[in-house]
C-alpha cells in the first residue's frame, strides 16, 4: 500500500512537471517564435501527458495563463466604439454621405454584453483580451478559455484576431442570477474580469461568445510558420469564414438594395437606406424574444476596398454605425438638483431622482443638461418626471408630468434590493448658482450654460488630473486619488504630478508603500511623450485627439507651439490649413493654450515633450489640387476619396491656385471660371486613369513578391490564399 500510494506520488508530480514543460515550450513556440526544442521532443512530451491524463487541461492550451487582470494587452489592432444613430435620416446620411453612396451593407445584431478579442497563433488560442480604452486591454485568457462556445483550436493553423462580445444568455440570467445580480451585461463583464471564481457571484462557463469580426496580422506580427490569410472581398465573406472554423457569429445579414438602371443617385440611395431599416424594425420586433440583451443593430458597409477610401477618425471607423433601439422609458419624481462644475468650467446641474428600473438598470441620478434646460422644461422639485436612457446609456429627463404624490413614490428600490423610504419633498422651483459650487467664484453665463473660469478651482483640478491621467493611461491615479491630492495641497496643477514623492502619497488614505510605488512608477513611466499625445491630454475645449495629432504633425514641436502665440492671425491662416480645422477651432485652440500658457510651459519643463514630423502624403497625385464638379458616373465624394488616398488635396472652390478641376454633366458656373483661369479640366475618365495609374505604381512590388512566394510554396494550390503584405483588417474593430 505505502509503494502504490509512493508511485502515485511520483505519477501526480511527474504530470505536473509535463503540464509545466508543455505550457513553457508551447508559449515559446506559439507566443514568441523561439522554440528550443524540435518538434518531436515536444511531442514526446506532449504524449507522455496524454498517456498519463488523456484529460489534462494543457493538451488543449497554448502556454500557461496570468490571473485575469493581472496583464495589460496593447492591442494589435485597436479596438475602436461606433458612431451611433437613432433617427431614420442618420441611416440616410450614412448611406448617402458618410460611405459615399453605399450599395452593399452587411447588418448583426448589437448584442449588450462584453467586448473580447481573441488571439489565435498557428490555430491555437493564445489570448484573450477586454477592450480596455480601445488600445490596451486586460488578459482575461483564463476566464475566457471557461466559455464553453470559444474553442481551443480552430479549423485553420494560421494566426488571427477574432472580435466580439461575451453575453449572459436570459434564461441562464433569470434562473441563477437575477435574484442578485443587476443585469446580464454587467454580470458578463464581472465574470469575465474576476480573478478567481469564487470571488464573484458569475461563472464564465454561463457565458457565450459572438463573434463580429476578424482581423489577419502582417508579417511583422504573425508567427513566421502561419500560412497567408484567407483573401476576402467582403466582410460577410470573413464572417462566413469564421462560422466554417467554428466560432459562433453575432450575425451575417447582408442588404443590397436591388437598383433599377438609370435611377438616379438620391433614389438609390434611398432605396438602401429604407432597406436597412427594415432590417433595424425586424430586430426590434425580435428583440423581446431573443435569447440574449440587444440595444441595436449595427449597419457595416460590406466592400473592404471602400473601407480603407473612407477611413476611420480617432473615435469610430467611418464605414459603420450603430443603430440604437428607441430608448425606453420610466416616471420617477425629482428629489433635488445638485450642481457640478466640470474640467473646462462648465458647472452642470444633476437631478437626484425616486429609484427606477429603466432598460435593466436602476436609476437614481440623471442629467439635467445645462440651465437652460431646466427652463426649458420648466422643471421643480417635487415633480413627476419621465426619463429615459438614451442609447441605453445616460438617463436624461425628458417631460415634466405634473406634482407629485406621496403614492409615486410606493415600491421603490434602490439598485443593491434595499426599499426606498425618503419622504416627497416640498415643491419648489430649481434655483440656478451664483458661484461656483466649488470654489465659490462668480459664474458667467454663456448662452444655455454657466461657467467657472477659475482655472485654479479644485472640481475642474480633479477632473483635468483624470482626464489627463485617463489619456496617457495611467490607471493608478482615480477619482478618490484626484481628489485627496487636490485636498491635500500635493497637487495645485498637472505639473505637481510629476514633483510627487513615494513619501508624500503614502500619507494619503488606503495609500501603502507599494501602491504609492506603483503611482509614482506610472507617472516617472510616462514623462516622454509625444507632441500629439501631449496636445490630446491637455483636453483643450474642443480639441479631441484626432484633432490634436492634427495640431501636432502642423506644429511639430513644443518650442513651435509657442511661437504661435506670438502673432495669433498669422497662426490661424496656419492652422486652418490642417484638414478639419476652419476659423472657429483654430482660434479655440489658441486662446485655450494662452489662457493655461503658464501651466503649460511648466508642463513643458517637467516633461520630455518629443518632436512630430508631418506625415508627407506619397502618391503620383502629391501637392496637386483638385476641385470636383458636374455629375459623375462613380459618386462624387467616392472619387474625392480615391484622389486624397493617391496624394491629392481636394478642394471646394475654384482659384488660380487650383491644378486641377474634374468636369462631369452639368459642370455649370465652376467649368466656366476655370476656363477663365486657364485651371486644367480633367474628364471623370482622365482623373481615374492618373489614380489608377498610381494604384499600378504601388501593386507592381506586391505582385512581384506574390509571384516569389507562389515560386516557394508552388505545391499550394488554393485560389483564395495571397500573399500577406502587412496588417490587414477584414472587419469591424469594435461595438
Amino acid at each position: 500500500m505505502v509503494r502504490e500510494g509512493i508511485e502515485e506520488g511520483a505519477q501526480s508530480a511527474r504530470i505536473e512537471e509535463l503540464a509545466q514543460l508543455l505550457a513553457h515550450h508551447s508559449d515559446l513556440y506559439y507566443n514568441e517564435a523561439a522554440p528550443v526544442i524540435t518538434d518531436a521532443e515536444y511531442d514526446l512530451l506532449f504524449d507522455e501527458l496524454k498517456r498519463l491524463d488523456p484529460t489534462h487541461p494543457q493538451l488543449d492550451r497554448v502556454g500557461s495563463d496570468p490571473a485575469p487582470g493581472s496583464v495589460k494587452v496593447e492591442h494589435l489592432f485597436p479596438m475602436q466604439s461606433l458612431d451611433k444613430a437613432s433617427e431614420v435620416a442618420e441611416i440616410s446620411h450614412f448611406v448617402a454621405q458618410t460611405t459615399a453612396h453605399g450599395r452593399r451593407f452587411v447588418c448583426q445584431p448589437k448584442l449588450d454584453g462584453s467586448a473580447l478579442s481573441l488571439e489565435y497563433r498557428r490555430g491555437r488560442l493564445v489570448r484573450a483580451a477586454t477592450r480596455g480604452n480601445g488600445e490596451r486591454g486586460e488578459d482575461v485568457t483564463a476566464n475566457a478559455r471557461r466559455i464553453p462556445n470559444i474553442p481551443e483550436s480552430l479549423g485553420w493553423d494560421g494566426d488571427c484576431h477574432i472580435r466580439g462580445e461575451v453575453v449572459m444568455p436570459l434564461e441562464t440570467f433569470r434562473s441563477k442570477y437575477a435574484s442578485f445580480a443587476p443585469n446580464p451585461r454587467n454580470l458578463a463583464a464581472g465574470s469575465l474580469r474576476q480573478k478567481h471564481i469564487e470571488a464573484g457571484k458569475g461563472d464564465a462557463a454561463d457565458l457565450s461568445f459572438h463573434a463580429y469580426g476578424v482581423m489577419f496580422p502582417g508579417l511583422d506580427h504573425k508567427h513566421p510558420d502561419s500560412p497567408a490569410p484567407p483573401d476576402f472581398n467582403h466582410d460577410s465573406q470573413a464572417i462566413d469564414w469564421l462560422t466554417q472554423n467554428g466560432i459562433a457569429a453575432a450575425g451575417n445579414e447582408v442588404v443590397e438594395a436591388g437598383v433599377d438602371e438609370g435611377i438616379e443617385e438620391a433614389g438609390a440611395d434611398e432605396a438602401v437606406a429604407e432597406a436597412l431599416l427594415q432590417v433595424t424594425e425586424n430586430w426590434a420586433r425580435k428583440r423581446d424574444t431573443a435569447d440574449w440583451e440587444l440595444d441595436g443593430v449595427v449597419i457595416k458597409l460590406d466592400e473592404f476596398r471602400k473601407r480603407e477610401l473612407l477611413g476611420k477618425t480617432a473615435h469610430h471607423p467611418r464605414w459603420a454605425l450603430a443603430w440604437k433601439f428607441p430608448s425606453e422609458e420610466a416616471t420617477t419624481v425629482l428629489l433635488g438638483v445638485d450642481w457640478q462644475t466640470g474640467r473646462t468650467g462648465t458647472v452642470t446641474p444633476v437631478a437626484r431622482v425616486a429609484p427606477v428600473r429603466v432598460s435593466g438598470v436602476t436609476v437614481e441620478n440623471t442629467t439635467l443638461h445645462n440651465a437652460g434646460e431646466i427652463e426649458r422644461l420648466g422643471i421643480s422639485v417635487g415633480d413627476r418626471v419621465r426619463i429615459t436612457r438614451r442609447g441605453d446609456v445616460i438617463p436624461k429627463i425628458v417631460e415634466v408630468l405634473g406634482e407629485a404624490t406621496s403614492a409615486d413614490l410606493d415600491n421603490r428600490f434602490h439598485a443593491d434590493g434595499t426599499p426606498f423610504a425618503d419622504p416627497l419633498p416640498l415643491r419648489q422651483g430649481v434655483k440656478i448658482p451664483a458661484n461656483c459650487p466649488r470654489c465659490r467664484s462668480g459664474l458667467q453665463e454663456d448662452g444655455a450654460f454657466i461657467r467657472c473660469f477659475n482655472l485654479e478651482c479644485p472640481s475642474r483640478l480633479e477632473r483635468s488630473i483624470l482626464y489627463w491621467c485617463r489619456a496617457l493611461e495611467m490607471d493608478g491615479i482615480g477619482e478618490k486619488l484626484a481628489e485627496q491630492l487636490c485636498e491635500a495641497g500635493l497637487v495645485k496643477t498637472l505639473p505637481d504630478l510629476y514633483r510627487l514623492s513615494g513619501k508624500d502619497l503614502e500619507g494619503l488614505e488606503r495609500m501603502a508603500e507599494k501602491s504609492a510605488a506603483n503611482v509614482i512608477a506610472q507617472l516617472d513611466d510616462g514623462k516622454t511623450l509625444d507632441l500629439a499625445a501631449f496636445l490630446a491630454a491637455l483636453g483643450l475645449p474642443g480639441i479631441g485627439p484626432e484633432l490634436a495629432g492634427g495640431f501636432a504633425q502642423e506644429i511639430g514641436s513644443s518650442t513651435a507651439m509657442f511661437e504661435l502665440l506670438a502673432d495669433s492671425e498669422a497662426a490661424v491662416e496656419r492652422l486652418v490649413r490642417i484638414e478639419g480645422v476652419g476659423e472657429t477651432v483654430a482660434r479655440s485652440f489658441l486662446s485655450g493654450l494662452e489662457m493655461r500658457r503658464e501651466m503649460v510651459e511648466d508642463l513643458v519643463d517637467v516633461l520630455t515633450i518629443t518632436d512630430v514630423e508631418a506625415v508627407e502624403k506619397s502618391g503620383s497625385l502629391t501637392g496637386q489640387t483638385f476641385c470636383i464638379t458636374g455629375t459623375l458616373s462613380h459618386p462624387r465624394k467616392e472619387v474625392a476619396l480615391m484622389i486624397k488616398a493617391a496624394g491629392g488635396k481636394v478642394v471646394s472652390t475654384v482659384s488660380g491656385k487650383l491644378d486641377h478641376l474634374v468636369a462631369g454633366e452639368s459642370a455649370g458656373s465652376k467649368l466656366d471660371k476655370a476656363n477663365r483661369l486657364s485651371v486644367n479640366v480633367l474628364s471623370e475618365v482622365e482623373v481615374l486613369s492618373m489614380i489608377e495609374a498610381e494604384a499600378g505604381v504601388a501593386e507592381e512590388p506586391a505582385e512581384e513578391a506574390a509571384e516569389q512566394e507562389g515560386a516557394v510554396e508552388s505545391e499550394d494550390e488554393n485560389p483564395e490564399i495571397v500573399g500577406d503584405a502587412g496588417p490587414q483588417q477584414r472587419s469591424l474593430e469594435d461595438y
